[in-house]
């Protein structure tokens, strides 16, 4: 132990030396983010912050108007949220799978990076389970909790099509049969299809939403590395978002190039898919900006070639070819984010400036000086595009001496119009609400 932490001592130290990115809260954000030049250096920044959990009584920060409560407590990391047309909601609690063969886990870089995430609460066993949450009183506070789902692989997203619930395991979408009320799945799992999975499985997270008329399931798949470092052949049908067809059963690839898409979510004006995306490191502590795009059919979005139109010159070999298809994302969500959880806000309970907007969960930084995210934020929508200015809508999930009181994940707005958030290292699912009166 002495020895792990001399040398993350020292790691830190020659991090340190590296140019500090910008300390505006909302750097890198927008339609037209500022991209700096790219930086290099013999190992990634390093923030490392430690994560703690909450001290009993304190929560998160949110504004004026509204208060954040603890909906439910003790939940093993947990990751995503879905809320049931009765109100109940489904906690996904899951962490990494076992993974081999991945060259970013070996050498100098892939230790650093083992020792960090442990420091920041991400490697954990998973509890491989959904738990079923339920407010029958109404006061904010889930006083029904049930283990809905067990034996499962990696749970992340979740949706109900008619009486099916669909679940994104790490290695493919399966499917329970669901009736309104019931709080255990009765028989096991039915495998829909599969996806891009193990032994590497580098982005392990997958998640899933239906298509507003329930014809259609779509599904996000990571990248297996970096930019491409396990080789090109690792990358087979990943870094996408698939498309399923519930009645033929057909399954495609929709859109590519997006290096670990994770929230999914239909916007409300046009119905367009939208996705939150985590872009590339070891460009700089600003380099490149995490973010928010709408989907087209098709389209190609960059990775590994390029991000943001501009080329990445450590991928070889070069394909001008790739780069000029590449689609620009539609808007910027700051580097390092580690933006996660997307939800639109169709409620009626928070003010009218809300309604229509997106919420979205950002995990936070582990590579980056100063540290980034750690926070829910706020992108107003106007006639179905993004605007601005962003918010910052819940912070305080770093303490005073910058250690992690809880890391945000899946967003969700429950059945009265509140804010649920998912925060994996704090196991707690907060509830944002407006104040009474």
């Amino acid at each position: 132990m002495i020895r792990v932490l001399s040398a993350l001592a020292a790691l830190v130290l020659l991090g340190s030396c590296a140019t500090r990115g910008s300390s505006d809260p909302f750097a890198g954000f927008g339609p037209d983010p500022a991209l700096p030049e790219p930086q290099s250096a013999l190992i990634p920044s390093i923030g490392a912050p430690k994560a703690v959990g909450w001290p009993p009584g304190v929560a998160p920060r949110a504004p004026e108007g509204f208060v954040v409560t603890r909906f439910a407590g003790g939940l093993d990391h947990v990751r995503w949220l879905y809320v049931l047309p009765n109100g109940d909601v489904l906690a996904a609690q899951a962490a990494a799978p076992p993974s081999t063969g991945n060259k970013m886990n070996s050498g100098l870089k892939g230790w650093i990076g083992n020792q960090l995430m442990k420091r920041v609460g991400s490697t954990v066993p998973s509890p491989n389970r959904i738990t079923l949450l339920r407010d029958a009183d109404g006061d904010g506070v889930a006083e029904v909790r049930t283990v809905f789902a067990e034996g499962l692989t990696s749970p992340f997203g979740m949706t109900l099509v008619g009486e099916t619930l669909y679940v994104a395991n790490a290695d493919g979408v399966v499917s329970f049969p669901y009736r309104p009320g019931q709080t255990k799945v009765e028989g096991a799992a039915t495998k829909v299809f599969d996806l891009p999975g193990p032994p590497i499985n580098h982005h392990w997270t997958k998640n899933v939403v239906a298509s507003p008329d329930g014809a259609r399931l779509y599904a996000t798949v990571g990248s297996n590395s970096n930019i491409g470092d396990n080789g090109m052949a690792a990358e087979e049908g990943r870094a996408a978002i698939w498309e399923h067809d519930l009645a033929t059963r057909r399954t495609r690839l929709f859109a590519t190039g997006l290096r670990n898409p994770n929230g999914l979510d239909f916007e409300p004006t046009t119905g367009a898919l939208w996705t939150v995306v985590n872009e590339r490191d070891e460009l700089g502590n600003d380099l490149p900006p995490d973010y928010l795009t709408s989907v087209r059919d098709g389209g190609f979005y960059g990775w590994p070639w390029s991000y943001w139109g501009r080329v990445d010159t450590r991928v070889k070999p070069a394909r001008p070819d790739m780069v000029a298809k590449a689609l620009k994302p539609d808007y910027g969500l700051g580097p390092h984010t580690a933006s996660l959880g997307l939800t639109f806000y169709r409620g009626d309970a928070f003010p009218a400036r809300y309604r229509g907007g997106a919420f979205i969960g950002q995990h936070g930084s582990w590579n980056r000086k100063p540290l980034n995210g750690y926070r829910v934020v706020f992108v107003p929508f106007a006639g179905g595009r993004p605007g601005t200015p962003p918010e910052v809508f819940l912070s305080g999930f770093l303490n005073a001496e910058n250690q992690i009181q809880g890391r945000p994940v899946g967003v969700a707005v429950d059945s009265r119009g509140a804010l649920l958030v998912a925060d994996d290292v704090g196991n707690i699912v907060w509830r944002v609400a407006p104040a009474p009166g």
